[in-house]
C-alpha cells in the first residue's frame, strides 16, 4: 500500500510539474555579446560591482565566469582557484603579489590555463625557474610575460623561457644575474620574439646580442638601455629586417666610432631611436647614423650630445622625422636655427631644460614648424613673451605644452595661450605669472584634460570658475601651493568636469571638508593630494570614501585633523588603495590596523605618527600581506623585534627608514597603555604568527 501511494505521489509531481513551465532567468536570455557590454559599464564604475553581480543568482555567477578576461588576485595562494574560477582569462597580472613562491606557479601545472596568453610578474619575487617552468607548462599558448625587476632571475630561468615557443613580447629589465648563454637559450627556443627588453641585463654583452639577432628575425622593438654592448653588435642589430623600435640608452660602450661603423649598413624598417644619456656620443656619431635610417620618425638625443649647426644640418638626411627629444643638451649658437631649417615636418619637440635656448632661436624654430603639435620647453629660464608670442602664432594646433618655471613670462604674455592655441589638451605652466585673466583666457581650451598651475600665487576661485564651467573634459588638474584657491573655485571645478581622476590641492590651505564632499561626486578620481591643508577633517575624507570607490593614490600628510574615523571609512570603501601617506596626521593603532584590510595596499608613509606604537605598527605589518614599500621613522627599527621584520621583508615588503626629529605633543593621544586594547594587539599578533608560520 505505502508502494502505491508513493507511485501516486510521484506521478502528481511529475504531472504538475509538466503542466507548470520552468521560469527562466531574464539574463539567461541575453545574447554573451550584450551581456558582456552591460558588465563592462558596471566595471567602469565599480570593479568591485562584478562581485555583487556575481552573487546575485547562478546565471549571474557563470555569466561573470565567462565575462572575465583579466585577472588580478590579491594573493598568491589564491591563484588556482582564481584560474579555476576563470577559465576563459587571458591576462594574469600579478602585480599586487609581492611574493609568488613557485609553489604557487608550481600548482599551475595541475590545470593548463590554454586561453592565457599574458603573465604579469614585474612586481613579484619568489619565484626561480622551477617556478617558471611550470608556468610555461601550463599556458601553452603564452605569448606576453613580463619579468621585470627579476634580481634572482639567471641563466636557468632563461633556459625555461626558452621552452615557450610561441612567446613574442618579452621583458627582462633588471634580470642582472642573466648572461648571453641565458639570452641563447630565449633566442633559440623563441624565434617569433617581437618585441624583447633586456635594460639593465649587465651580464648581456655583444655575443648574446649577435646570436638574438641572428635567430630572432621578427623582432620589431629592442631594449639595450644600460648594457655592456658596444659596436660589434650594431651592425647584426640593424640587419634585423622587421626591426622598429632601438633603445640603446646610456649604453657607456657606444660612441662615434662604433655610430661611425653603420654608415655603410642601411635599415629601412627603423623608425624609433633612442641614444639618450650616451655621453660619448657626438654630433659625428649622430651623422653616421641617421645616414642608416632613413625612414626614422622619433629620435631622442636626450643629455647626449651639445646641438651644433652641424647636428642640425644632419637631419636634412630625415625627411620623416616627426618627434626630435633633446632634453638636457647644451645648445650652441645656431643649433636650433638648422634643426628649423631641416625638421620641417616635426610634430614634437622637447627643449626640456636646455641650457642656450634665447628668445631668437625659439622663434625661428616655431616659425618654421608650423605641424608643431607638442612643445616642451620647461625649465628655459631666459626666454620671455618674445618666444610665447612667437608659440602661439606660429603654432595654433598645438595639443601639448609644457613650460614649466619659465619665470620670464609675464601675466599678459601667458593669456595669448588660450586666445590662439584653442586645441590645447595638455598644458604645464607651473611655477609661473599666471592670474585669473589668464584662467579666463584659457577656458577657451575647452579640449583641456591635463592642467597643471601650481605655485601661480596669483590665481584665486574667480579664474578657476571659468576653467570648471568651460572644461568639461578635464581629467587631471594641479593647483599645488596655489594659496589663492578656496572651496569655491574646488567645487567649481567638481561640478563641471566630472571625468576628474586627478587633483593635486597640496598646500591649498584655504580648503576645508566643502571642497572634498563636492569632489566625492568625481566618480572616477582615483588620485588626491592634499598634503598640507590643516582645515580638512575625516569628516570630508570619509565623504570621498564612500563617492571615490577608484581611489588608488591618497596623500594626506600634516592633515591634522585626519583620525581614526577617516581610516576607517577608507578600509570599508576604499578597496582600490594603493598607496597612502599618514605622515604627522593623527591617526594611532586603530587606524593603522584598519587600514590592513585594504588587500591592495602596497605603499604607506607612516612618519611622525605621535599616535602609533610599536605594537600597533608591528600588528598592521604582519596583517598587510600585500605591502611592497613602508617608509617609517628610524627610531621604531630599535623598537620592533627583528624576526618578524624579517617575516615582513620576506614576503617582499622593502622598509625605508627615515632619520628625522620626531616632535610629539603632550596631547597626542596613545592607546598602548589601555589594557582592552593591549588584549587586542596581542591577538592580533599571534594569529598573525601562527599565519606566518
Amino acid at each position: 500500500m505505502a508502494t502505491a501511494i508513493h507511485g501516486h505521489l510521484h506521478k502528481r509531481r511529475r504531472v504538475c510539474s509538466a503542466a507548470v513551465p520552468v521560469a527562466v532567468a531574464p539574463i539567461d536570455s541575453l545574447a554573451d555579446e550584450l551581456l558582456f557590454l552591460v558588465l563592462d559599464r558596471v566595471a567602469a564604475a565599480d570593479p568591485r560591482a562584478l562581485k555583487s553581480f556575481a552573487l546575485a543568482s547562478r546565471a549571474c555567477h557563470a555569466a561573470e565566469s565567462r565575462h572575465r578576461r583579466v585577472l588580478r588576485p590579491y594573493r598568491a595562494d589564491l591563484l588556482r582557484a582564481a584560474l579555476a574560477r576563470y577559465p576563459t582569462a587571458v591576462r594574469l597580472d600579478l602585480t599586487l603579489c609581492p611574493r609568488v613562491p613557485g609553489a604557487a606557479l608550481a600548482a599551475l601545472s595541475s590545470a593548463p590555463m590554454p586561453s592565457l596568453r599574458a603573465v604579469d610578474l614585474s612586481r613579484s619575487r619568489g619565484f626561480g625557474a622551477p617556478g617558471l617552468a611550470a608556468l610555461v607548462a601550463a599556458c601553452p599558448g603564452l605569448a606576453d610575460l613580463d619579468l621585470s625587476n627579476g634580481v634572482d632571475l639567471g641563466d636557468a630561468a632563461a633556459a625555461e623561457l626558452a621552452r615557450a615557443r610561441g612567446l613574442q613580447r618579452l621583458c627582462l629589465s633588471r634580470c642582472k644575474p642573466m648572461t648571453d648563454m641565458g639570452l641563447g637559450c630565449i633566442a633559440v627556443g623563441c624565434p617569433d620574439l617581437r618585441e624583447l627588453t633586456l635594460n639593465w641585463c649587465l651580464g648581456i654583452t655583444d655575443l648574446g646580442v649577435q646570436l638574438l639577432a641572428l635567430k630572432c628575425k621578427k623582432l620589431r622593438t629592442l631594449n639595450l638601455s644600460y648594457t655592456m654592448i658596444s659596436k660589434d653588435c650594431l651592425p647584426a642589430i640593424m640587419k634585423l629586417p622587421n626591426l622598429e623600435v632601438l633603445a640603446l640608452a646610456g649604453c657607456v660602450g657606444i660612441d662615434d666610432d662604433a655610430l661611425g661603423g653603420l654608415e655603410n649598413e642601411c635599415s629601412k624598417s627603423l623608425r624609433v631611436l633612442d641614444l639618450s644619456t650616451c655621453r660619448n656620443v657626438t654630433h659625428t656619431g649622430v651623422s653616421s647614423v641617421v645616414k642608416a635610417v632613413p625612414n626614422l620618425l622619433e629620435l631622442n638625443l636626450s643629455y647626449c650630445c651639445n646641438v651644433t649647426p652641424s647636428l642640425g644640418k644632419c637631419f636634412q638626411m630625415l625627411p620623416r622625422l616627426q618627434t626630435l627629444k633633446l632634453e638636457g643638451c647644451k645648445i650652441m649658437a645656431d643649433g636650433l636655427k638648422y634643426i628649423g631649417i631641416s625638421c620641417v615636418s616635426l610634430r614634437e619637440l622637447s627643449l626640456s631644460k636646455c641650457s642656450g635656448v634665447t628668445d631668437t632661436d625659439l622663434s625661428f624654430v616655431v616659425s618654421r614648424l608650423k605641424n608643431l603639435l607638442k612643445l616642451d620647453i620647461t625649465c628655459n629660464r631666459n626666454i620671455t613673451d618674445v618666444s610665447l608670442a612667437a608659440i602661439t602664432s606660429s603654432c595654433p594646433s598645438l595639443i601639448s605644452l609644457r613650460m614649466e618655471s619659465c619665470s620670464h613670462f609675464s601675466s599678459e604674455g601667458l593669456r595669448l595661450i588660450g586666445k590662439r592655441c584653442c586645441h590645447l589638451e595638455e598644458l604645464d605652466i607651473t611655477d609661473s605669472d599666471l592670474d585669473d585673466e589668464g584662467l579666463k583666457a584659457l577656458s577657451g581650451c575647452s579640449k583641456l584634460s591635463v592642467l597643471k598651475i601650481g605655485i601661480c600665487m596669483r590665481i584665486s576661485d574667480e579664474g578657476l570658475i571659468h576653467i570648471g564651467k568651460s572644461c568639461p573634459e578635464l581629467r587631471d588638474i594641479d593647483l599645488y601651493r596655489s594659496g589663492g584657491i578656496s572651496d569655491e573655485g574646488v567645487t567649481q571645478i567638481a561640478q563641471g568636469c566630472p571625468m576628474l581622476e586627478s587633483i593635486n590641492l597640496s598646500y591649498c590651505t584655504e580648503i576645508t571638508d566643502v571642497s572634498l564632499a563636492s569632489l566625492s561626486k568625481c566618480a572616477k578620481l582615483n588620485t588626491l593630494e592634499i598634503r598640507g591643508c590643516p582645515s580638512v577633517s575625516s569628516a570630508g575624507l570619509s565623504e570621498i570614501a564612500i563617492g571615490c570607490r577608484l581611489l588608488a593614490e591618497l596623500d594626506v600628510k600634516k592633515c591634522f585633523a585626519i583620525n581614526d574615523v577617516g581610516m576607517l571609512f577608507l578600509s570599508q570603501f576604499s578597496h582600490s588603495l594603493r598607496q597612502i601617506n599618514l605622515s604627522y596626521c593623527s591617526v594611532t593603532d586603530i587606524g593603522l590596523l584598519s587600514l590592513s584590510s585594504i588587500c591592495g595596499l602596497q605603499n604607506m608613509t607612516i612618519v611622525h605618527l605621535a599616535g602609533i606604537t610599536p605594537n600597533g605598527l608591528m600588528a598592521a605589518l604582519m596583517v598587510s600581506g600585500g605591502l611592497t614599500r613602508v617608509k617609517l621613522h628610524a627610531a621604531f627599527r630599535s623598537m620592533m623585534p627583528p624576526h618578524m621584520l624579517k617575516v615582513v621583508e620576506a614576503r617582499g615588503c622593502a622598509f625605508q627608514w627615515i632619520d628625522k626629529p620626531f616632535k610629539s605633543s603632550k596631547n597626542d593621544a596613545t592607546y598602548g597603555n589601555n589594557s582592552l586594547e593591549m588584549c587586542l594587539y596581542d591577538e592580533i599578533m599571534r594569529n598573525a604568527l601562527l599565519s606566518s608560520s
